[in-house]
């Protein structure tokens, strides 16, 4: 189980993280000027493609998990601190208006709750306690799957999550930022993207968030292709809640059936706006009723859905 180490401790642990190193070639980086800082980070920025790359088998493993659980009805529950944290809920407040998600479907947890997305809650982080209690609050079970997220992989509340999330039995993932992490080893599945020291010390919103994000995305992207959330490259599931989300509902079933522009209003207009439904109408040549109903039988997956529709 996570304890909190002494001062002493942890200092000699972060010490020794990659994350955490300091880089004395880069100790004036204040006397340059703002185009060599400029150039200076986004070289940094460049390489952290390449270490999210050499952890795609990982990735690819936990996806599959992942998407598994959520087919019997499993949520997505990302937990961290400060930064890993607020990635953790921006990339959970992003699926229901991008694949129509149900609400708590995917979820963020911040260590300090929803006010620490913007303001720093002191000492929440070191609280493996309060992990137990969020996750607790939201009755995890072993149908969900859990991602503890921290760029050190040593963060109380992250491990902490991770910990209990298993003993519970649900699908637990690591997402790390530096090898040999507790996280990672305390996760079915551990993945440690490697960015090394930040351009600013320990100032691991940079390289090691950046990654975050990517493999955030990753996640839950390729869970909802998995889920049939998606018809080849188009977003069939976007819940259409604003006009530029209608216009791109429009757009998106144009795309996938090649249909002129009254041809779409129509079958939009027969499934209440809903895009997938939308295509079956056009693409089988049914009802709005009818396409409803094939979805459903066919687990809300389009492709399987249409080839019902032809027999």
């Amino acid at each position: 189980m996570v304890s909190t180490p002494r001062p002493g401790d942890l200092r000699t642990q972060l010490d020794g993280l990659a994350t955490e190193a300091f880089r004395p070639e880069l100790a004036e980086i204040d006397r340059l000027d703002t185009l060599d800082i400029a150039r200076l980070m986004n070289r940094e920025d460049a390489t952290v493609a390449a270490a999210v790359a050499a952890r795609l088998p990982e990735i690819a493993r936990a996806v599959d998990a992942i998407a598994v659980r959520m087919g019997h009805g499993g949520r997505l529950i990302y937990a961290g601190a400060g930064t890993a944290g607020r990635l953790g809920v921006l990339d959970a407040s992003e699926c229901p208006p991008t694949f129509n998600t149900a609400p708590g479907q995917v979820v963020g947890l911040i260590a300090g709750g929803p006010g620490a997305v913007v303001s720093s809650v002191e000492g929440a982080e070191d609280s493996a306690e309060l992990a137990r209690a969020d996750l607790d609050a939201l009755g995890v079970t072993a149908d969900d799957t859990v991602v503890g997220v921290s760029a050190s992989g040593r963060t109380p509340y992250a491990v902490g999550a991770v910990e209990h999330a298993r003993a519970l039995g649900a699908l637990t993932v690591g997402l790390a930022g530096n090898a040999g992490s507790a996280l990672a080893a305390a996760a079915d599945h551990g993945i440690e993207v490697v960015t090394g020291p930040e351009l600013l010390t320990g100032s691991t919103r940079l390289k090691a968030g950046t990654a975050q994000k990517l493999v955030l995305n990753m996640v839950s992207t390729i869970t909802m292709i998995r889920l049939g959330k998606t018809y080849g490259n188009l977003m069939v599931d976007v819940r259409a809640s604003n006009e530029k989300l209608r216009a791109r509902s429009r757009r998106i079933v144009a795309l996938a059936t090649g249909a002129d522009d009254k041809a779409v209003e129509r079958a939009l207009d027969a499934t209440g706006g809903e895009v997938k439904p939308a295509i079956l109408v056009l693409l089988a040549d049914v009802d709005g009723p009818t396409a409803a109903r094939l979805l459903e039988d066919s687990g809300g997956r389009l492709r399987a859905a249409l080839a019902a529709a032809a027999g």
